[in-house]
């Protein structure tokens, strides 16, 4: 059950463990985003360089304001309006591990519209790390099938939902958002 998935995954983040699950776009690893030691897990398992910065899912743009320090308005209707999922990088993060953000003070949020991250992000309440399930310089896996066994055994925990589903989804649009609105693609 749902339910259940979402109570086993949250007391996994409380203890600054890692998650494997399933998100609005492709499989992710996941973890508190205000947890340092969490976070380096994460660099650790993919073999990612810490200068890489890493996405940050949050299940209401009510919440972006304790996350950065000046949000542009447009930012709303961006979210609003998107037809995919979109990540939004931000500048000025605050309040979330330092490794997580990005040399320059942003940092990638995307609002996600998913029964089970919409439900463990209510519950946790501060937002969660959400990179793809792969080992730096693979491919990113499309679904759970094709996630590598290293990154499978390398978490504190599976979600057990979602495993079965043939996902033709692929990673978010990326926008980057000056803090005067202006915006440019990084990927589409």
């Amino acid at each position: 059950m749902l339910k259940d998935e979402v109570n086993k995954a949250l007391e996994v983040l409380k203890d600054g463990g890692l998650i494997l699950y399933p998100t609005d776009t492709i499989w992710g690893i996941g973890c508190d985003a205000t947890n340092a030691e969490a976070v380096d897990k994460v660099f650790n398992l993919k073999g990612r360089s810490a200068e890489k910065s890493l996405i940050v899912l949050l299940d209401s743009d009510n919440k972006l304001q304790s996350y950065i320090k000046e949000v542009p308005e447009i930012a709303y209707d961006l979210i609003e309006f998107a037809e995919n999922p979109l990540t939004i990088i931000y500048s000025g993060a605050k309040n979330l591990a330092a490794n997580a953000v990005a040399t320059d003070g942003s940092i990638g949020i995307r609002i996600v519209k998913h029964e089970f991250c919409s439900q463990l992000l209510q519950r946790f309440r501060k937002p969660i790390i959400s990179t793809s399930a792969n080992l730096s310089g693979e491919p990113s896996p499309v679904s759970f099938i094709d996630i590598s066994d290293e990154i499978k055994n390398g978490v504190d925990y599976v979600v057990n939902w979602e495993q079965n589903v043939v996902s033709n989804s692929k990673p978010s649009t990326i926008m980057k958002l000056e803090p005067g609105g202006k915006f440019s693609f990084i990927r589409k």
